[in-house]
């Protein structure tokens, strides 16, 4: 995915709380599902199709100043 791009979260994806609020995310057309920390829920709740990829790093970096310098790819990586 390309920083430009502006992602937007698949409509086959559920999300459902765990107990330990972690947020688990299910594809229902693959049956794949992951598990979000904190961070990765900010990041779902920021990929609505409107925020480019730079915008949602931006977006997590200013929520976390401190984020390690390889921020943007993980991100990415989230998101793909």
């Amino acid at each position: 995915m390309k920083l430009t791009a502006k992602p937007k979260a698949n409509p086959a994806v559920l999300q459902r709380q765990a107990p330990d609020g972690e947020v688990v995310l299910v594809n229902l057309d693959t049956g794949a599902s992951l598990a979000l920390n904190q961070t990765g829920v900010i990041i779902w709740q920021l990929v609505d199709g409107k925020r480019t990829g730079e915008e949602i790093v931006a977006a997590v970096r200013n929520r976390f100043p401190d984020a390690p310098p390889e921020l943007a790819n993980d991100v990415i990586k989230l998101m793909d």
